[in-house]
Parts: structure tokens; sequence; C-alpha cells
């Protein structure tokens, strides 16, 4: 009988361990594009295998992030936004504007979307994206682009909050006309966010 209770106890406390942290893992939010939003009528369709990079001797965690967009208008596009890793889900959509342009390839662009991230242990969350970039030519093909990038979130059944925020430089290459490779660098600025590195392709299609 005291070998059960004991058992049930330590049982208790790792549950309620994990529960209590997996909420600090993520799944998460990538850029992966320039401040250039899709052509007008096309289709966008990406895969971006993504590390989060763990701290203070923890492992790194795989996962794979994915878009599928459309072109509104010149300078307006809509993505919806999937990533998966263990025992995480993250799933919603953003809008992106074009909101600068110029003659010498700079360019910049605001975005802003919804997401839910549904955790198999621990509480699922509700968070609204934004982030600003700004983008560069540096060649005909290639394009070093650089973002801030926030995510709200909220906890829910409880009244906790947090904010996820990251710097983000990356480099978008055009292979061919219909196809980009991506890669980038997300270093975190607080204490609920992790580095990651994102690398992956995105095809566009009418």
């Amino acid at each position: 009988m005291r070998n059960r209770v004991m058992r049930w106890i330590a049982l208790s406390a790792v549950t309620a361990l994990v529960v209590g942290f997996a909420p600090e893992a993520q799944a998460q939010n990538v850029l992966m594009n320039s401040a250039e939003t899709i052509n007008k009528g096309n289709f966008k369709l990406a895969a971006f295998p993504t590390a989060l990079l763990g701290e203070n001797g923890a492992d790194n965690e795989w996962g794979i992030a994915g878009r599928v967009g459309y072109g509104l208008t010149r300078s307006v596009d809509i993505e919806g936004k999937l990533a998966v890793f263990d025992g995480i889900t993250f799933y919603g959509g953003d809008a992106e504007a074009w909101v600068v342009r110029n003659p010498y390839g700079v360019n910049g662009s605001v975005s802003l979307g919804v997401h839910r991230t549904d955790y198999e242990l621990g509480r699922d969350t509700f968070g609204i994206d934004t982030a600003m970039i700004m983008s560069v030519y540096l060649t005909r093909s290639v394009e070093l682009y650089g973002g801030i990038q926030l995510g709200f979130e909220s906890e829910d059944d409880t009244d906790r909050n947090f904010t996820r925020a990251h710097i983000v430089p990356g480099l978008e290459i055009r292979v061919t006309k219909e196809l980009d490779f991506l890669a980038e660098y997300g270093v975190s600025l607080n204490d609920h966010s992790l580095d990651y590195v994102s690398i992956g392709l995105a095809m566009y299609f009418q």
C-alpha cells in the first residue's frame, strides 16, 4: 500500500512538472519570406524544416513548418501556416502588406495574423502574430532580409499571457522563376523564446 502511494505521489509530481513546463516548448512561427508579397493571382506552397535550439545543454527540437498562400493584390497576400513538433501543433494564418517599394531594390512589409498552439501535455494557447520585414537585393537572384517578429500568447483557461520575440536575419535565393530557397536564423529576445534555424523551399504557381 505504501509503495502504491509513493508511486502515485511521484507520478503526480512528474505530471505536474511536465504539464507546468510544457507551454514553454513551442512550435515556432517563422518568417521565411522577404518583404515582397506573392504576385497577384499566384499561389505559394512552402515547407521549412526548423530546429529550435535548446538552451543550457538542452537538446535541439526538430520540426517542420509549412505555408500555403495566395496573392490578393499587387501588394497584399494571405497565408495559412502550420508547424509540427514532437507533441505540439501550431496552425493559423496571416496577411502581409508590401508597404515600401524602392527602385533601388529596398522593400518593406508588415504582417498580422493569429494562431493556435495545441499541446499533448499542457494547456493550449491562442496567439496574435505580427512582423515587420525589410529586404534588399544583393544581386538579381539573391535577396537579404531582416525582420522583427512578435507573438502575443494567451494560455487557455488561465490569466497567463506572454510574448515571444525574435530578430530574424535571412536570405532568399531565386533558384528558378517558380522556386526560391530560403534560410533564416531567429534570435530570441526574451525568456519565452528560443533561437531557431529554418531552411526550405517555396514554390509559386498560378
